[in-house]
């Protein structure tokens, strides 16, 4: 099987799945030479053995199947994510331009489509410009800093849409109802949820849609890590049908704690870049995914810190599925300064200017991304929070992002300013902590969380991007080494702050990354670097510590 092939019979969009669905992916041209997509060209998984150019022209030959041209209306063409800027022809016809280089976008092709073979031009062009989102990438990698993805680095795909489509959907839960708003020409809507002892059946003539399901069946399943139960939902217009999934579950903050579902929660996690040793951006399987979340939930975390990336939508259905709450992080854009935003503030100098002047754009562009995020992601029950900025990267303005944030999505917390350079809008106190451990407290009134901490190291031969890799917070050469350093961290630093008001840790991080080999796992995901049973042990006493002080 080729690599490739493992992503093609997945459908990329699994909050609005419809029948009609031709995956692209495969082989493509890439300045003329092959190149297998969704991988980016700077993996071993593309096969693609050129030097990678600012300008990339992407090409693709493809014929429609008779079905989606007899039966519908609209034909689109997504993207899943392509970096940074796209402009997109089919067939010689301009179609239109994208960027960023993380979010979905699409095409309606309809009117350009031909008879016959058809082919797809893709001119993009990435100078990683830090006007844009660009997160943890950097022409010259190194430490912290990862390989660069450029150009097409998802799946490619095409559907059929009838006229009075279902555009989009909406769903807002709380633990017995939910609210739908539903992006549509149509006029009338049938919703059916299938339930244990029935099927709720209902026709709507609103777009704006309420459903209380506690009148409907006896017992109603709350979304939870220990049972993420999801209910189907299926909508339906006088031509068009979509399925999708919600969770009742809600996410809020009182009393100086997080609450899931009414009640207090202690977040363990850990921190996870998003990184794969021979697909970068992408592992070579999407179960790939699902490994990840079961083996951090083997060690005892509840929560994955999704660090400066955003992921194809499959991880986050993932997480859904299989009970993993997420913190996504805001992809930055801006500029980095090694003395300024990290040597000062680990040194304890917290001040840097969050308003200046200038860069105009490069704001403007942030913020776009951001309320794009929020709008892509909304409908994910196991995403409880957003990161907006981090360690004051790219940061600006950070009161006001959060109230932006605050005003579009109001069913999750926010960490405005994560590690250092706070502001006076936030809903929890964010703290980074390496190279040291001690006790932790806060005078604010609100959640103190420990966003980022550990980082320490262990260097695993014949699993190493760089024989001689050894970034990390502080060294040790065993598994018991290590799973020394992280229990004496959790027992001096997480348990004795916990009767401070300390509600959550995410602990760097899950996997090694290139020249980082401060992961729980190696970067090829084959070995874990800590010992499991006394890692899940000090997790139960960790809980167990939270629920004595509530």
């Amino acid at each position: 099987m080729n690599n490739y092939e493992n992503w093609q019979e997945l459908y990329p969009r699994p909050m609005l799945k419809r029948q009609s669905f031709l995956n692209l992916n495969g082989e493509w041209k890439l300045n003329t030479t092959p190149i297998f997509i969704p991988f980016p060209p700077q993996s071993s998984l593309s096969q693609y053995h050129q030097e990678v150019q600012e300008h990339l022209t992407y090409i693709k030959e493809f014929q429609l199947p008779e079905h989606f041209s007899s039966q519908n209306d609209h034909i689109l063409l997504h993207f899943g994510a392509v970096d940074q800027i796209a402009d997109v022809y089919l067939n010689n016809q301009y179609l239109g331009n994208h960027t960023g280089g993380y979010l979905p976008f699409s095409f309606d092709i309809t009117n350009f489509l031909q008879d016959d073979m058809n082919t797809i031009r893709v001119e993009v062009v990435d100078t990683l410009s830090h006007t844009y989102p660009y997160g943890k990438q950097r022409k010259k990698r190194g430490g912290m800093w990862y390989t660069p993805v450029s150009g097409i680095w998802q799946t490619v795909w095409i559907e059929a849409i009838p006229q009075q489509a279902i555009h989009n959907i909406k769903i807002t839960p709380s633990l017995s109802s939910i609210h739908i708003d539903i992006d549509s020409d149509a006029s009338q809507f049938y919703i059916s949820i299938p339930l244990e002892n029935k099927i709720f059946q209902q026709t709507y003539t609103s777009k704006e849609i309420d459903i209380d399901l506690s009148h409907e069946t006896e017992s109603l399943h709350l979304w939870t890590p220990d049972n993420p139960y999801l209910y189907t939902i299926i909508i339906k217009t006088d031509t068009d049908c979509i399925e999708s999934y919600f969770a009742l579950r809600t996410i809020e903050i009182k009393n100086r704690k997080i609450y899931l579902n009414h009640s207090p929660i202690f977040l363990h996690g850990v921190l996870d870049q998003g990184y794969f040793n021979d697909g970068i951006f992408l592992p070579e399987k999407p179960q790939e995914f699902i490994a990840d979340i079961l083996k951090m939930k083997e060690l005892g975390f509840n929560i994955i810190r999704k660090h400066i990336k955003i992921e194809p939508e499959i991880f986050y259905y993932a997480c859904d599925k299989y009970g993993m709450l997420v913190m996504q992080d805001m992809v930055n854009n801006g500029n980095y300064n090694w003395f300024l935003d990290t040597a000062l503030p680990n040194k304890g100098i917290l001040y840097r200017p969050d308003k200046f002047p200038g860069q105009k754009e490069r704001k403007q562009i942030f913020e776009k991304h951001m309320l794009e995020t929020l709008n892509h992601l909304y409908n994910h029950p196991c995403i409880i929070s957003y990161t907006i900025f981090n360690e004051g990267w790219g940061q600006f303005d950070a009161d006001k992002m959060y109230k932006i944030c605050k005003a579009y999505d109001s069913t999750r917390f926010y960490d405005a300013t994560s590690g250092w350079f706070h502001q006076k809008e936030s809903d929890v106190d964010s703290l980074h902590i390496y190279f040291r451990t001690k006790e932790l407290s806060t005078k604010m009134n609100k959640p103190l969380f420990l966003s980022e901490c550990g980082g320490y190291t262990r260097p695993i031969q014949n699993h190493l991007f760089k024989e001689d890799a050894h970034y990390g917070y502080g060294q040790t050469d065993s598994e018991e080494a290590l799973t020394d350093c992280i229990i004496k961290l959790y027992e001096d630093m997480v348990l004795t702050s916990i009767p401070n008001g300390l509600c959550g840790c995410i602990y760097t991080q899950l996997s090694d990354v290139e020249d980082e080999i401060n992961g729980l796992y190696t970067y090829d995901r084959q070995i874990c670097k800590v010992n499991k049973k006394r890692m899940m042990n000090i997790s139960q006493k960790i809980f167990e510590c939270f629920q004595k002080n509530l």
